[in-house]
Parts: structure tokens; sequence; C-alpha cells
């Protein structure tokens, strides 16, 4: 009998810590819903746009803020955000809270400043504040590839890819890679991180982890890798892609005249050395310098209109003709740096369109501008090889087939410490 009542505890006892157990999982929170880092279910959103014309004062007084709310919010925002920067087509959105007698009050709008900024504008009796704030975001690591039939430009939009993907490819191989040369059939692949809002809206990409560009039956790779302190891109063998000369001034043009002893001048109708090569692009384009330098002319050159000549390492010099207007700050004696602007594209002088006319000359002699035999910068150390080695056959692995997340180059700070752990598991 005692045994019966014994067991008959345990079963009592086991019960109630099954309900309790149950009680507790009903009573576990459910997940907060954020938007702009406020809890969403504690209010009725109503979501707008700015229209024509339209301020934030006339947006906030039809949610029923009061102008004195106004006036404080304009002068608390000043320095954060002033509110005259709201611009058409930007959307917001309000967070409104009903009474005991159901009266609506806004307590917060929050503004989109871009696809990722906002501000947060707050309201608790008379006082307000302005807060900046950002959403959430992830980064993906992509790989796309794409041929090329007309342009860089047009395999992008072709393929959908990010449009700041265009540039950032130009930058990379803005020594090697003639943009103005590409043929149908030239292709490229690319490594890179894009960020996203709500794993859907891309707001912008960021590092290139790596690329492989195909012109006509060269292949140029770029590898990231980090020497005296600065990520650059490198080629397979270790050499710099940067190289003593840009390959072009300037981006987003074409070639419309290339160099020559015997050109039908368009203006004058007579044939004429033209020993320079002309890019037509619209007026207002920037113009950079190719390479380290000083300038040593800043003028009207004639029939070259302004005119900007450049003096550089191994007897160069460049000049720039036909620029609508000088870059501020630059005048004869100053030193330029390689990609600095210097001027932008125009067509004073002689000229049919907007176009910049550009020239070389090595030792006093012109040189055809598209046939300089160019020198890379410094290669890998050395003492960086190894290391170098390691992130080279990585990235090519990547870009060539799939390689397991684990064996992905995610960090090249981290480097050095994984090439020596990695050439000790060889050596054992």
């Amino acid at each position: 009998m005692y045994i019966h009542r014994i067991l008959l505890l345990f079963v009592l006892l086991a019960a109630a810590c099954s309900r309790g157990g149950a009680s507790d999982a009903v009573e576990e929170e459910t997940p907060v819903r954020l938007v702009y880092g406020i809890d969403a279910d504690r209010y009725r959103l109503e979501t707008g746009e700015v229209r024509q014309g339209e301020t934030l004062g006339r947006i906030l007084s039809s949610f029923g803020v009061t102008a004195g709310q106004i006036d404080r919010l304009d002068k608390a925002s000043k320095e954060r955000f002033p509110l005259r920067n709201i611009r058409p087509g930007h959307k917001y959105t309000a967070f409104i809270h009903e009474d005991s007698l159901h009266t609506p009050h806004l307590d917060f709008l929050a503004y989109e400043r871009s696809a990722s900024e906002y501000v947060l504008f707050g309201f608790e009796g008379d006082s307000v504040r302005v807060e900046l704030g950002e959403k959430p975001s992830t980064v993906r690591r992509m790989k796309r590839e794409a041929t090329i039939r007309s342009s860089l430009w047009g395999a992008i939009m072709e393929q959908n890819l990010p449009y700041a993907l265009a540039s950032e490819l130009e930058d990379v191989y803005q020594w090697t890679v003639d943009f103005f040369g590409i043929q149908k059939g030239d292709r490229f692949t690319v490594i890179y991180d894009e960020r996203f809002i709500d794993d859907t809206v891309s707001i912008g990409i960021g590092r290139i982890w790596g690329a492989k560009f195909v012109q006509g039956n060269k292949t140029y790779y770029a590898i990231p890798f980090r020497q005296n302190g600065r990520v650059q891109y490198w080629e397979a063998d270790g050499a710099s892609l940067r190289k003593q000369l840009l390959k072009a001034p300037l981006k987003y043009s074409r070639i419309s005249s290339r160099f020559s002893y015997s050109r039908l001048h368009p203006v004058h109708k007579v044939r004429r050395p033209h020993t320079g090569v002309d890019y037509a692009a619209p007026t207002g384009t920037p113009v950079r310098a190719v390479a380290d330098g000083v300038v040593t002319y800043r003028g009207w050159g004639g029939g070259g209109g302004n005119t900007l000549k450049i003096k550089h390492a191994g007897n160069l010099m460049t000049g720039y003709l036909h620029l609508s207007r000088f870059a501020k700050g630059i005048g004869v004696g100053t030193r330029v740096s390689q990609g600095q602007l210097i001027g932008y594209v125009g067509a004073t002088g002689t000229a049919t369109g907007p176009h910049l006319d550009y020239r070389i000359w090595k030792s006093g002699k012109p040189i055809d501008p598209l046939k300089v035999p160019q020198e890379p910068a410094e290669p890998i150390a050395a003492p960086l090889r190894e290391q170098f080695a390691y992130v080279r056959d990585r990235i090519v692995a990547e870009l060539e087939g799939e390689v397991a997340p684990e064996e992905q180059i995610v960090q090249l700070d981290s480097i050095p410490a994984a090439a020596a752990k990695a050439a000790a598991e060889a050596a054992e």
C-alpha cells in the first residue's frame, strides 16, 4: 500500500511538471517586428511618398503635428538632417497610436534618405528628437560571368549586374585592358561582395575578390593582395596590374580618330598629321592624368583650345587638348598623381564637337598613345610570394569552378597566418 502511494505521488509530480512545461512554452515571447528599429506591432503604420513641391512640415501637419512642434523639430534637426533636404520620390512611414478616445497621434515618422539610410523623427508631448539610422543588411559573395556583345556596360546591363561593377572593373583593369578595343566575344568572370536589404534589395557592392578578363587571346587575372599596407590587384604571376600609364585618360567614351601622319582634317578638309588619339565624349566628362608628373603648360593652344601638358618620368610628356575647363588647383608647376582630375572634355579651339585630343611625346617625338610600351609597377616582394600564392590559388580555383566556402579567401589580413598553416600542413 505504501509503495502504491509513493508511485501515485511520482505520477502526480510528473503531471505537474508536464503542465508547468506546457505553460512555459505558451508563455514564450513572440519575436518583435522591428521597422526602422521600432516595435511596429504597437502602431498603425501609414506609408507615403514625398510629392513634388511637398515639404516635411506639410506632411507632419497632415498627421496632426502642431506648428510649434515642427518649429522645434526644424531647429533640432539643423545639424543632423535639415528638413529642407527631403526630396520628391522618397518614401516615408508614419507610426500612429490611438488614445482611449480613439484619437490618432503620430509618435514617429521615418524618412528614407536612400535605400539603406533613414531619418527617424520622434514626437512625445512637446518634445522632439531626430535620429539617423541604417537598415540591417547582409553581404553575399557573388560570382558572375558575361560575354561581351558590344561594350562592358552593355554586358553588365544584359546580365542585370550592378551598374557599379562596370566602374569597379574599369578601375581594376585601367592599366591593362584596352576598354576602347573591346571586341564581340570578349568575356569576364568576377567574384565580389554585394550588400542586400531584406535579402532582396541590392544597395551596392563591396570588395572585388577576384576577376578574370579575356580579351582576344589574352587572359588577365586580378588577384587582391596586401603589400606595403595597401590592397592592390595583381596578375597571376605576381606582377602588378598597375602600370606606368593608364590605358586612357577618361572613361565612358569611344575613339573617334586615331594616330596618323595623314588624316583628313574634319574642319579644314586637308590631309595633315594627327599625332594623337581623339576620344569622343560629352562636354564635362572628367579627364585624368595618366601618370604622376608636373604640369608644364596650361593655357590656350590655338586650334587645340584649352590645353594641358604634363611631364612624366622616362622623358615622357602627355597633352590634353580641347578641354572645356581646367580642374581646380591645376596650374604650371602643379604636381599631379596618376588618376588625378585635371580637366573636363570640351570643344574649344578647332573642333566639330566635344572630344579629348590626347597626345604623348617621348624625348620630344610624338608616339602613338595606343602603342606605348607599359612597364609594370613593383611586383610582389620575394618574402610575400608564398602568401600571395596561397591567395592566388584559391581565387583562381573559385573563378574557374566551385570551391567550398571554407576554402574561400574572406579576409586578406589573416593571409600570412593561413598561408603558414597551409605550408605546415603540406610539410607533414
